[in-house]
């Protein structure tokens, strides 16, 4: 796992493009704390860079930008490719000749003999720039999930790319802020792509290529992959029968490290499973896991009922208030674009680091794709009450329940609407009040963007899957694993989004599925014979903290001082505003505060 960033820019000298650069890169330390490189070709003004993280071929030989085929090809990578001995085996059969043992070469010698045909063919999480200098030809690259970030700019002046968004900061034609972020920010508690921070700079779509022609400065984006909702296994047998295989196989690719790898021990039934399948690759295997004194909050019970069935080490750590406050301000600092969530990921990886760690396994995609989540039961009256008349959806819009005041997303029609009704913080005339903003004008941003596919077609419970996974999971929930982890230096991998476990199960019929006394109970009748039944006889408990509680009394919570936010603080220590809302303002205020210098 590595942080990658590049520039081409011919209306500037190549050593102005080199310095750009290489402070890219430097801002992205921390995800690459084990090399770095940088590759300049003064003939097209354009400069690669690379921070590593070095995890496959520890070697020198593993050094990046890497060259191919006579320096031909030359690639910065930020990934990791699971099925990459495979596909080596099949490239050296083809005559291609290898030297050294590190997956990045192997995507190298794929795209000299397949060209773009070879990305539907990697299994993996990766984000990649990959120029051919014999065409002038740059591809920047995605996976089919998302799981890894990669932003870039198009403009006149070329194109400029970075795994975060912060790396821009060198780029001086790319400071203009995106002017509704803050409405985003105060509606999702996030910024759902592809809104980011800046106006010029975008997410690349998953599962997409952008094509860039050096001489021309024409660029076009190609989706190379996608996944669909496709049900034809009806069985349950057949499909308890392949979840086991295709996850055991998944985690099995996962473990692949010439370094140290664990997996994050929660306590909960997707993080148990994974423990159990890897502890049966790697009978040394380490688990990490939190725990805190507040015994609501705490799942020490479970981790160590699932604790005495692996063997390997286990690091558990009670994690105090005191530490939350020590680590709060670097927390915000580690964010590369606001969201109310990612905390619980921070001292997590932090622990993992601590305790020797270089790559942890994530149980993130066993709730969004076997109905983990309470949308799932909430989807099919949230279907129905979004059909009543936009009036009666608006009307309660100054109530005190934030539910009902809620329901007046449900008239932004399809998913968007569904979604900030089930998981939004704001409402527009909340957002309105707060930024000096005519309500209308609010509306009429969140209507405009994302703009996404319609999803009628899908049951009701695979609606609440692609809202979850598209939205939450893809805009939240992956970001934050990724820019938390990687700040400590640690990588996340997520074996229920390998590429052939995603398939599988978009493939079982909702009534196969979904069905079942509890949430995920095919997830569970396919592992329960390795679990002890505490694990998953017992209603689900989320990865949080006692936030409202140590927010409440942290003083740099409290430090951002004016009116506004003064007011927000009270409402939240007096228990009127969800935690999750405080952290949503408080956020965008210390970014303000952060632009004004």
């Amino acid at each position: 796992m590595c942080r990658i960033a590049g520039l081409i820019n011919t209306e500037m000298s190549i050593d102005c493009v080199t310095a750009m650069v290489t402070e890219m890169c430097r801002l992205q330390l921390h995800g690459g704390p084990d090399d770095g490189g940088i590759y300049i070709n003064a003939e097209n003004n354009l400069v690669l860079g690379h921070r590593r993280l070095s995890l496959i071929d520890l070697s020198a030989a593993g050094h990046q930008p890497m060259f191919y085929k006579n320096n031909r090809y030359i690639i910065t990578y930020n990934g990791e490719l699971y099925n990459y001995i495979e596909l080596k085996n099949t490239l050296i059969k083809k005559g291609c000749v290898f030297n050294t043992s590190s997956d990045t070469e192997v995507i190298l010698a794929a795209f000299a003999i397949w060209n773009t045909d070879c990305f539907e063919k990697f299994n993996g999480m990766f984000a990649f720039a990959l120029l051919d200098t014999l065409t002038n030809q740059l591809y920047l690259v995605r996976d089919a999930i998302g799981i890894k970030p990669l932003y870039f700019a198009h403009t006149a002046n070329g194109l400029a790319f970075a795994s975060e968004v912060r790396a821009f900061a060198p780029v001086p034609y790319l400071q203009t802020a995106h002017p509704h972020w803050p409405v985003f920010m105060m509606a999702y508690g996030h910024l759902p792509e592809p809104i980011t921070t800046l106006k010029e700079v975008k997410p690349l779509k998953k599962g997409t290529f952008l094509n860039y022609n050096i001489k021309t400065r024409e660029c076009k984006h190609v989706t190379y992959t996608n996944f669909s909702y496709i049900e034809q296994i009806d069985d349950r047998d057949t499909a308890i029968e392949l979840i086991q295989q295709t996850l055991s196989a998944a985690v099995k690719r996962h473990l692949i490290s010439d370094a140290p790898i664990g997996v994050f021990l929660s306590g909960g039934l997707d993080s148990s499973i994974l423990a159990a399948l890897a502890n049966k690759q790697d009978p040394t295997l380490k688990t990490v896991s939190l725990i805190f004194d507040e015994d609501k909050y705490s799942e020490k019970e479970f981790q160590d009922l699932m604790q005495k069935k692996l063997h390997g080490e286990q690091y558990q750590q009670v994690l105090k208030e005191d530490s939350f406050h020590v680590g709060f301000p670097e927390i915000v600092r580690s964010m590369d674009l606001p969201s109310c969530d990612g905390i619980n990921t921070w001292f997590i990886s932090q622990l993992a680091k601590n305790s020797g760690l270089k790559a942890v396994l994530s149980g993130i995609g066993g709730d969004e794709f076997f109905g983990g989540y309470p949308s799932f039961s909430r989807i099919s009256t949230t279907l129905q009450i979004q059909k009543l008349p936009n009036a009666v959806l608006r009307s309660g819009t100054s109530t005190n329940s934030k539910k009902l005041r809620r329901l007046c997303y449900l008239t932004i029609p399809g998913p968007i609407g569904i979604f900030l009704f089930l998981r939004g913080q704001f409402i527009p005339n909340e957002i309105a009040a707060y930024l000096n903003m005519e309500e209308a004008e609010v509306w009429k941003i969140l209507e405009s963007a994302p703009q996404l596919p319609s999803i009628a077609h899908l049951t009701d419970k695979n609606q609440a899957s692609w809202i979850e996974s598209n939205l939450y999971m893809q805009n939240q929930l992956l970001r934050d694993a990724d820019v938390m982890s990687m700040a400590h230096g640690v990588e996340i991998r997520l074996p229920f989004l390998d590429a052939a476990f995603v398939k599988l199960s978009l493939q079982i019929s909702s009534k196969t599925k979904y069905a079942g006394a509890f949430k995920k109970q095919l997830l569970i009748d396919s592992f329960k014979n390795i679990l002890p039944e505490a694990v998953w006889n017992r209603p689900k408990m989320g990865f949080t903290f006692p936030f409202k509680e140590w927010l409440g009394r942290d003083q740099y919570a409290d430090c951002l001082t004016g009116t506004k936010m003064g007011d927000y603080h009270k409402k939240f220590v007096s228990g009127n505003m969800h935690w999750a809302q405080f952290l949503t303002i408080f956020l965008m205020e210390n970014k303000s505060n952060a632009a004004k210098g």
